[in-house]
């Protein structure tokens, strides 16, 4: 049995909790002050946005395999449990001793401003939502750890009977137990003299447990701190919602005609089986990896792209410089290097653009240059082969996608999009800066984390029905999927089922060599378990490779096999 008087049992536990609750009025003050300022101000945002750039490749492909494209919010989830635990240490700290407390605290605030002010754009009146979210969450903590130091040291009204000079010596100093004497976290002396208590607070303290009073007064005021937290995180997001113009911008946004409109698609681009993917993937399903913990909110008149460098000419456009340009629109297959074999991080939409062909043309880039290193307005950066963007495919700065503007998450009001190549080192969303440069002078944000420079995308294959561990019908069973081989377009797929033969399936038809070909094959089964393989076979360098191979640093390779039963 704990030997603790009543009324200082389950403190350390309690003293937690305020560590946490003040946590909480940090984020939540901190996200109203956010309100009027950038959104990677907040410390949230900021920590989680330095987070994810020190991420090293093996951990940001665990999380996108394990997560997928909820994976933000997992880091969001993991964040949340981090600060809740250093929070519940801290309180408990502060409790004991006040100045150590402090002290976590102002450590703690200083790896947040760290965070906030080595953002990309950040500037030092950025640091004034952190600022004011710590000294609002210190004077939380200091107000529920003096209520606590009251429960611990009794409540007046189990204050000791007359003459007791042994429990007025340890109740008048407060600092029985180890706690430090704090103003405010004690019982009042008045003097050398202590009151005796009347007949009525003798009474009351042999029916109530010392510090019970003291107790409720640290839950309610416990209740209210969270309330006002919780109230200033929701009150903050609410206005910068409503200080937000880029939704209502995009609704307004109308685009001219194409100069060079998207071909028509073809009868029978899509596969007949049941349950294969829409060649055109929707804007709301378009699967989204990026570094981007709080989406950038550029407005059209924010965006100013500068083109520098390895140039002749050097110059700035303007978003109103694209629609009044000659702009191309082109169905276009784009794939993630983080898309595993048989994964889902590939979409086909229909884009409408600038050709950055003619921007570099423009430029007139100098003998020597072999790299064009994007940044977007949040500090992220690829690097994408010089020639690939002069070549003559259909590579642009893309302002519609779908025939809409591009939605914010997918890099309203600009991004570039470059067929045959993997994302991280083509599709900058939010771009507002070209460099003309050389590999060898200038890195990427993924290439300096070990992903190669160049990341032309691998031909693939994929099994979309039936689903891994699906069950179907026997007789015939319907076999449908993607292939996907950009640039150089996709000639054959073959499937081999239970370890047979390999058998040729049907193509839909091809849209252009930019975007993947959907297929469909029909096979007779008895009941049981089965397996499939799908490997496809491109124009150019024929068929599909059977080595597997990991995302890093260059994407997946190998064939997909996928097991069903038939019932």
């Amino acid at each position: 049995m704990s030997n603790l008087p009543t009324s200082r049992r389950g403190l350390p536990l309690l003293a937690a909790l305020a560590g946490i609750i003040a946590a909480g009025v940090v984020l939540g003050v901190a996200e109203l002050a956010g309100a009027f300022f950038r959104a990677s101000a907040t410390p949230v945002i900021a920590m989680g946005s330095t987070f994810i750039d020190f991420t090293p490749p093996w951990l940001k492909d665990f999380a996108i395999a394990t997560f997928g494209t909820s994976d933000k919010l997992a880091l969001l989830v993991g964040m949340g449990i981090t600060i809740a635990l250093l929070a519940a240490v801290l309180g408990v700290v502060a409790f004991r001793r006040w100045a150590l407390g402090v002290a976590g605290v102002l450590v703690m605030g200083s790896v947040i401003l760290a965070c906030v002010l080595t953002r990309a754009g950040a500037s030092l009146p950025d640091a004034v939502p952190t600022v004011v979210g710590t000294a609002a969450g210190l004077l939380a903590l200091r107000v529920l750890t003096a209520r606590l130091r009251h429960a611990a040291v009794g409540a007046p009204a189990a204050g000791p009977a007359p003459g007791d000079t042994a429990g007025r010596s340890a109740v008048g100093t407060g600092e029985a137990d180890g706690l430090e004497n704090t103003a405010g976290g004690d019982t009042a002396r008045t003097g050398s003299v202590t009151t005796a208590p009347s007949r009525s607070s003798v009474r009351a303290s042999a029916t109530r447990p010392a510090g019970t009073t003291s107790r409720r007064g640290f839950f309610a005021a416990a209740g209210v701190t969270a309330v006002v937290a919780a109230a200033a995180a929701g009150g903050g997001r609410l206005l910068a919602g409503a200080r937000n113009e880029v939704a209502a911008l995009r609704g307004s946004l109308r685009f001219p005609t194409p100069a060079s409109p998207a071909p028509a698609l073809p009868a029978g681009v899509q596969s007949p089986v049941a349950g294969v993917t829409p060649f055109v993937t929707p804007n709301s399903d378009f699967y989204r990896i990026d570094t981007a913990l709080s989406v950038p909110q550029l407005t059209t008149d924010d965006w100013v792209l500068r083109v520098h460098g390895m140039v002749e000419e050097e110059f700035e456009l303007t978003f109103q410089d694209l629609p009044d340009a000659d702009l191309v629109e082109r169905h276009i297959t784009l794939t993630c290097v983080s898309n595993p074999v048989g994964g889902d991080l590939a979409g086909t939409a229909k884009w409408l653009g600038y050709p950055l062909r003619e921007v570099l043309a423009r430029a007139r880039p100098l003998d020597g240059a072999d790299m064009v290193l994007s940044t977007s307005s949040d500090g992220f950066s690829a690097s994408t082969p010089l020639p690939v963007l002069q070549d003559g495919r259909d590579a642009l700065l893309a302002v519609a996608m779908n025939d809409e503007p591009l939605p914010v998450e997918h890099g309203f009001p600009v991004r570039m999009v470059v067929p045959g190549l993997y994302g991280y080192v083509s599709a900058t969303k939010w771009v507002v800066d070209l460099e003309v440069t050389r590999f060898a002078d200038r890195t990427a944000y993924w290439t300096d984390r070990g992903w190669s420079e160049k990341g032309p995308i691998k031909t693939m294959a994929r099994v979309e029905v039936p689903k891994s561990f699906a069950q179907v019908d026997g007789g015939t069973v319907q076999l449908g999927g993607v292939a996907w081989s950009q640039q150089r377009g996709i000639t054959a797929v073959e499937v081999s089922v239970d370890g047979g033969d390999w058998e040729s399936v049907s193509l839909a038809a091809e849209a252009s060599v930019d975007t993947w070909r959907q297929w469909s094959h029909e096979v007779t089964l008895d009941s049981g378990l089965h397996t499939v393989r799908a490997r496809a076979t491109d124009a150019v360098d024929g068929l599909q490779t059977e080595e597997r191979a990991d995302t890093v640093p260059d994407g997946a390779s190998g064939w997909q096999s996928v097991q069903f039963t038939v019932t």
